[in-house]
């Protein structure tokens, strides 16, 4: 196995034992970049003298007897929504095409603290709205698995870069599936966290309430070390708990014994793909050849309501958000002579994709006067009713399992005509955001046509631990990610 095809810990095991350098590690993926990227598009921006940099450097505090940190000498690729300082940020759109942040994000922070090697910056959905990388305005990702198809949305290029061997890790965000479904159609794992667990400060704001920063990695060992070095307390973030953070690593193979897994009758109806059923149902007989006991919960208002209640709830908050972003303070401004009006509309107007422009003004209409409380606030109730309907859940299993995404990776073109099929694409991993739980996908096998397919675990808020230990359980009785993508 190739350096490119090794994950972070195997990478940092081969420089604490003399066999690799950082500098030869980050030569190594600059390398795959540049020979996969014509067919995978998964990266924005790629700095490589800065990134051998970053190599040497870690090298020489290597050799000095530094002490180094958990992620030294291993790439990452971080998603086009977080803020780098001196390195452009654009959230894949015009409005934001020459933006260059003057510090990092807070997560970024975190990585360059732990000597990690800042790889570059992926493509998404524009604002990281759409289910499928293709509402980006400079690129379409393609799946590495198969290059007709998309790799989810909206981190598609997180995603893409590690499962082509770009990156051997990478940030996401998730605001309702964000990380996990294009996780489960790339092959790989992804982690949302409870919301809180990991700062947003310095995240370029789609749904405040919603948007959660998470990792992209091979394996859960790989996802465990990176939300080590993500998570913990941020004072700048409101949000962000101010809770220890278990060193996850250290548990992640105790098995976790009488395991009660949850399995929501909602998840397994008629809109599921039968051959994507069928191996989640293989999955979950592998946990019970494991000594796990199948505890049968239903769901029905975070399976019938949730993808209504999210579109109400994120479009508002964007709404909101990108209200900033009006020609005058920074971002794109229109070139065309026009009063004060005329050029916030023109700015707008020429900055913001269609799909973005969709979703703000469908927010605008639900807090609009007269509709706040019908839309808004109806929804922020309903909200609040998901989420008791995990709590509940929650006391008769340790964790729920389900499919990740509904269907394999389609082809480019199949839903960008039908809104609402796009947005149905993440009918079971929305209500984990809007429940503030946390949740992840992991590869749980192939369809006939070589499709990876994801199985999701949702668990109780901040319980973590115990997540990454019971997928654990699984992935150390399977071969699945293990597999990698020819490009």
């Amino acid at each position: 196995m190739s350096l490119i095809e090794k994950t972070a810990a195997e990478l940092l095991a081969l420089q604490a034992s003399g066999q690799a350098t950082a500098a030869q590690i980050a030569d190594a993926f600059l390398a795959s970049i540049q020979a996969r990227e014509p067919k995978v598009r998964a990266f924005m921006l790629v700095n490589e003298a800065d990134v051998r940099k970053q190599a040497e450097a870690i090298d020489a505090k290597r050799k000095s007897g530094v002490k180094l940190g958990k992620l030294a000498g291993v790439p990452v690729a971080v998603k086009d929504v977080l803020c780098t300082q001196g390195m452009r940020t654009t959230c894949s759109s015009k409005m934001l095409e020459h933006f260059v942040p003057p510090y990092d994000a807070h997560v970024v922070e975190r990585l360059r603290a732990e000597d990690a090697i800042i790889l570059g910056k992926t493509n998404m959905d524009e604002f990281a709205m759409g289910s499928s990388t293709e509402n980006s305005a400079y690129q379409k990702t393609t799946n590495p698995w198969d290059t007709t198809r998309i790799p989810g949305g909206s981190s598609g290029g997180s995603a893409a870069c590690v499962a082509a061997c770009e990156a051997p890790v990478s940030l996401g965000t998730d605001t309702g599936g964000s990380i996990r479904q294009p996780a489960a159609l790339c092959g790989i794992v992804g982690v949302k966290p409870t919301y809180g667990r990991v700062s947003r400060y310095g995240l370029i704001a789609f749904a405040s309430s919603l948007d959660q920063v998470g990792p992209f990695t091979h394996d859960v060992t790989d996802a465990a070390l990176m939300m080590e070095v993500i998570s913990g307390h941020d004072k700048r973030d409101a949000t962000c708990v101010d809770a220890p953070v278990p060193e996850y690593t250290k548990t992640l193979n105790t098995p976790v014994s009488g395991l009660r897994i949850g399995i929501p009758k909602e998840f397994f109806d008629d809109g599921l793909d039968p051959e994507v059923g069928a191996i989640v149902e293989a999955s979950l007989k592998q946990y019970e050849a494991m000594g796990a006991k199948r505890v049968p919960i239903s769901l029905p208002n975070g399976s019938k309501l949730a993808v209504a209640v999210y579109y109400i709830v994120a479009t508002a908050e964007c709404s909101s958000n990108l209200a900033r972003f009006d020609g005058m303070h920074y971002g794109h401004r229109t070139k065309q002579k026009a009063d004060l009006i005329a050029t916030y509309s023109k700015s707008r107007g020429e900055g913001f994709g269609k799909e973005v422009q969709r979703r703000i003004m469908l927010g605008t209409y639900a807090l609009s006067s007269g509709f706040a409380s019908k839309y808004y606030l109806k929804a922020s109730k309903v909200r609040r009713v998901i989420k008791n309907e995990f709590d509940a859940a929650f006391e008769q299993c340790d964790v729920i399992l389900g499919p990740t995404s509904p269907t394999p990776a389609f082809k480019f073109g199949e839903k960008t005509d039908n809104p609402l099929a796009m947005y149905l694409s993440d009918i079971y991993t929305i209500s984990c955001n809007l429940a503030g739980i946390a949740g992840m996908s992991i590869p749980c096998g192939f369809t006939k046509a070589n499709l990876p397919v994801g199985l999701q675990l949702l668990s109780p808020a901040f319980d973590e631990d115990r997540m990454f230990r019971i997928a654990r359980m699984y992935e150390a009785a399977t071969q699945w990610h293990t597999r990698r993508a020819v490009v």
